[in-house]
């Protein structure tokens, strides 16, 4: 992977994912690899076994953890339904290497997500309540798979459950998955929004109420 580094990328990028001291993502290595870039590597190493990926997940080098993650989807995706589980119980295995957003993001509602959505899902509701900002984060993202097909009911309970947590990050994902439902059925999420805007944080609202016009959205930023 490293013959394909672009130094100057990957300060851009480590800026862009915060990696100075107390931020976030304090300590992880960018090599300024893209993510196409990171794809195709995953589909060229798409046989590595859970033992040389684990490798890859505790790097601190942050393309080596996605290209990591990127594989698991791919496993997941070609693996029979008796076989996924082992995806699944790995990728909760090792949340703690699946430490930013786009981490998250790339790969938590493609494994876990499309796992959960005809199981039970008070996993989700545990890992809502995690103090791993990952870990929360997950359990909101994981959410997408239900809402693209239409099935928002755990997506709005992780949303409530949510909705006083204190980290900016974990505001826009709520923000985001209220609007994607809002795509698709404008009336939940302004049901939701009627409920909870009030007290809601101001970076999760505006990510919710992006798409409305603008009359609309006043109604809602005034409060």
């Amino acid at each position: 992977m490293e013959i394909l580094a672009d130094p100057e990328k990957a300060k851009i990028l480590a800026r862009f994912f915060k990696t100075g001291k107390g931020e976030y993502g304090e300590g992880d290595v960018f090599l300024g690899i893209t993510v196409p870039e990171s794809r195709k590597i995953a589909r060229a190493n798409s046989n590595l076994s859970f033992e040389e990926i684990k490798k890859l997940l505790k790097s601190k080098v942050h393309e080596h953890r996605l290209v990591a993650l990127l594989i698991l989807v791919n496993k997941y995706e070609k693996a029979e339904t008796d076989e996924k589980k082992e995806v699944v119980d790995f990728y909760l295995a090792n949340t703690e290497e699946v430490n930013n957003w786009d981490l998250v993001d790339l790969s938590s509602y493609k494994i876990l997500g499309d796992y959960l959505f005809e199981r039970e899902k008070e996993l989700l509701y545990r890992l809502a309540k995690s103090k791993n900002l990952w870990e929360r984060r997950i359990a909101m993202i994981s959410t997408f798979h239900f809402i693209r097909n239409n099935r928002f009911e755990d997506a709005l309970g992780i949303a409530e459950v949510l909705l006083n947590d204190e980290h900016e990050l974990i505001h826009k994902a709520v923000g985001w998955m209220l609007r994607e439902i809002g795509k698709r059925d404008l009336q939940t999420e302004e049901e939701f929004l009627k409920r909870h805007y009030k007290r809601m944080p101001r970076v999760t609202l505006r990510y919710a109420i992006e798409r409305f016009k603008p009359e609309k959205k006043e109604f809602y930023m005034v409060k």
